[in-house]
């Protein structure tokens, strides 16, 4: 029997309420709002605007502000499928999760807004977390944070106590069943029963999560290949431990805010993760299942980065959490999408593509969840032995949500309100990415890549303090290169990547870039800080107030910044560069680096760094090793050969 209750405070998105029986933390309840008649009639609510499965031209038009009708869900379709309209007279049931009990009193936070409601509402629990909906279909859906379909969605705007079903019930999949497996193998959670075709990808069809039988369980029936709905039964499963039989379907629920954890062993990462950035692949890598962070000032390329790192990624599946980010950002990744080319595939990015949408203006319980829900279907993806990478944009507004939250509650506030625990809340989320190896012995992996928007642009705000304590990259975007459009703005000073301390990595990065390749681009790194250095004694004291070694220095680093940190995301050949053209072209321009040139002053060395820029730059915006390339390269050697006191150092 389930527990019910009745509102006994509110406080804008955070109720109170008096419950006669059990109640778990973060389990799921829905508040009985009464008719939209009898709230009051029609009120507005917040959200994006959907029309026919795209954002509307309102909403296109819209900056962060959109406001949508009062809708009511039918009693019978409080939790899927709701078709009510505003003035219906129906019943609004609204979504919420507890986030704290204390004796018989719960505190629940509201999926949507509470305007209307009044205390004595009718609560209802339902026993069970926020789930995710997890099978075949997924690929391609633009979910919100509580993963409704938002291209199902009826109507202009996004309308109150409406949820809808994740996956098409209704639709057949062709099931193919593994190879090999016959009635009587034991099978434990996570273990692949069969497959289906989802678009390009092997989507399989696995042993569910929640049978966590340590012991395993015995086959006892599976499906011959054919024409299924994902909710009928394609296997029949024995606990080897109490014969208790269950049986299985295409889909399976997932509470969001639970690792999972069907595998086998998680170790450290062992290899790299391409992006086709040069400021990350080179200089600071980030690994397959790793976990990093872009903090930045508004206006410095969060958001252009993240869209390029999705696109270029050497992954299998891309998911992009808009979490709490402004309603046009959201509209344009939205429209932009769909449009864009897979290089990897030469079909469009949407089609391995998912995104959790989630805008600034929903109510902060929703914005908390989308983070959750993205992180579970990249999950899910991971047990199938894929590459998931998974992005948001940015963690800074979820921060905000949790401070909201804790802000309401009561609870102890750390510095600048947040959470006292928000270092470990953080922690705990960027702990579910990695690599790992699943039962049959297959390797599938999580990366994730989140941003943080700090107020004025200030790194040291608590966000990306704690944010720097969990995540092993840090790719800070500095204003000063965004003003002087050195685009990725990558600080490559202020930038780090712990996984180049990994003994694992750098044998990956030695065995297949190089010998000495680590040592290289540390030595780079070094030529950087020593071309900073010359810089601030030139302003200082003047270009005839220094020895010509300084400005020989300075326009080192120069030439490695122009031609190996800043890229063109929007040239069809510089936006992507594969690995072989970054090793071919880090060895090149360090092999200039390292010669040494006498200049008779320093305008003499100016120009001559210049000339070398010049056509460097333009090597990165021909094909590798195409004819242009080839042109532009010989006349960076009849330049490096004119100069009679050239000579390798």
């Amino acid at each position: 029997m389930k527990t019910k209750g009745k509102v006994t405070g509110i406080i804008s998105n955070m109720l109170t309420v008096a419950v006669d029986g059990p109640v778990a933390q973060n389990e799921i309840c829905y508040i009985s709002l009464g008719s939209d008649a009898a709230a009051g009639g029609p009120m507005p609510e917040t959200g994006m605007a959907v029309q026919g499965g795209k954002m509307s031209e309102a909403s296109m038009a819209a900056t962060g502000s959109n406001i949508s009708e009062s809708g009511a869900a039918s009693e019978k379709d409080k939790t899927y499928g709701s078709n009510a309209t505003a003035g219906s007279g129906k019943v609004v049931s609204m979504m919420a999760e507890v986030i704290k009990v204390v004796g018989t009193t719960a505190y629940v936070q509201v999926f949507d807004s509470t305007r209307g409601l009044q205390v004595g509402a009718p609560v209802e629990f339902e026993g069970h977390m926020l789930e995710a909906t997890l099978g075949p279909g997924i690929m391609t859906r633009i979910y919100d944070g509580l993963q409704n379909d938002l291209a199902a969605m009826e109507g202009v705007f996004l309308r109150r106590g409406e949820y809808n079903d994740p996956l098409d019930y209704d639709s057949h999949w062709d099931f193919t069943p593994m190879a090999g497996l016959k009635v009587g193998d034991t099978v434990v959670a996570g273990d692949w029963l069969g497959s289906v075709p989802e678009g390009w990808l092997d989507h399989k069809i696995m042993v569910p999560f929640k049978l966590s039988e340590p012991q395993g369980y015995r086959l006892s029936w599976i499906a011959p290949a054919g024409n299924y709905k994902i909710t009928d039964t394609i296997a029949k499963v024995t606990s080897v431990a109490d014969e208790t039989q269950s049986e299985i379907s295409m889909v399976q629920k997932w509470p969001v805010k639970v690792a999972v954890t069907a595998y086998k062993e998680k170790p450290r990462p062992q290899r790299t993760m391409e992006t086709g950035f040069r400021a990350i692949d080179t200089f600071n890598p980030i690994a397959e299942g790793g976990t990093g962070f872009v903090p930045g000032p508004f206006g410095a390329g969060k958001t252009v980065l993240q869209h390029g790192i999705s696109k270029q990624a050497n992954a299998d599946v891309i998911i992009f959490a808009a979490c709490g980010e402004r309603a046009n950002e959201v509209v344009e990744t939205f429209v932009e999408f769909p449009e864009l080319d897979d290089p990897r595939t030469g079909r469009k990015l949407m089609e391995r593509t998912i995104i959790i949408a989630n805008t600034s203006n929903m109510p902060v319980a929703a914005r908390e969840a989308s983070v959750y829900t993205a992180m579970t279907i990249g999950e899910y993806y991971r047990a199938m032995g894929l590459k998931a990478l998974l992005l948001a944009d940015s963690t800074s507004r979820w921060a905000q949500a949790l401070r909201e939250m804790s802000n309401r509650l009561e609870e102890l506030p750390g510095q600048d309100a947040f959470p006292m625990d928000l270092s470990a809340v953080i922690s705990n989320f960027y702990a579910r990415a990695g690599m790992v190896y699943l039962p049959g012995g297959q390797t599938g992996s999580v990366t994730f890549i989140g941003t943080v928007s700090p107020a004025g642009g200030n790194l040291k705000e608590p966000v990306t303090e704690a944010t720097k304590k969990a995540a092993k990259c840090f790719y800070a975007l500095s204003q000063g290169r965004a003003d002087s459009k050195r685009y990725p703005a990558i600080d490559p000073l202020e930038s780090y990547s712990k996984y180049l301390e990994y003994d694992e990595i750098v044998a990956y990065l030695n065995q297949h870039y190089g010998a000495d390749w680590t040592a290289r681009v540390q030595a780079s790194k070094a030529m950087i800080q020593r071309g900073k250095e010359a810089y601030e004694q030139i302003n200082i004291l003047g270009d005839d107030g220094v020895p010509i070694e300084y400005h020989d220095r300075y326009w080192k680093s120069e030439l490695f910044d122009f031609i190996i940190l800043q890229q063109d995301s929007f040239d069809p050949t510089d936006a992507n560069c594969p690995m072989e053209r970054q090793v071919y072209m880090f060895e090149y321009v360090m092999g200039i680096c390292e010669r040494e040139f006498g200049f008779e002053g320093f305008e003499a060395c100016q120009n001559y760094y210049k000339r070398l820029i010049n056509e460097l730059r333009q090597m990165n915006y021909s094909a590798f090793n195409g004819p242009g390339f080839q042109e532009h390269k010989a006349a960076v050697e009849q330049i490096l050969a004119e100069h009679p006191m050239s000579s390798r150092a």
